[in-house]
């Protein structure tokens, strides 16, 4: 599990570079070659497809949209701080407080899909061009 954390860490590297997706699966299959086995990446593989299989609608929608998702939440928080220094009510900055909080955690979870999804490709693409030496 510990190798599977580290790919997961790798593909958050990845994320965080503005490129297509092709280009960071290429750079990401490239340091994945370089750093684990054969056996370690199909075990990777089928640890993220038993997580994907258990996936629901809603970790779907943040994967895709995450920014969308937590966007409501983002609102609340800011409509709570102007409550609560224009009106010097406490309700108000504690829904700030707790809007700023979930909509973070919802883009940290969408960022986390998100990289899970590119590690799958990843791994996809290598045992596809395993399969094809020739391309």
């Amino acid at each position: 599990m510990a190798q599977l954390e580290r790919l997961l860490k790798m593909a958050e590297d990845e994320l965080t570079e503005y490129s297509t997706d092709a280009r960071k699966i290429e750079k990401l299959r490239r340091k994945i070659g370089l750093s684990v086995s054969a056996a370690e990446q199909r075990q990777a593989k089928e640890a993220l497809l038993a997580i994907k299989q258990s996936s629901n609608m809603i970790s779907q929608i943040v994967e895709e949209q995450r920014q969308a998702a937590a966007l409501p939440f983002w609102g609340i928080a800011g409509l709570g701080l102007l409550f609560g220094i224009s009106l010097n009510q406490p309700i108000g900055l504690l829904a700030a407080i707790v809007g700023t909080v979930l909509a973070f955690r919802i883009q940290k979870w969408g960022w986390q899909l998100q990289a899970r999804s590119l590690l799958l490709q990843t791994l996809e693409d290598i045992e596809a061009r395993i399969a094809q030496p020739n391309k």
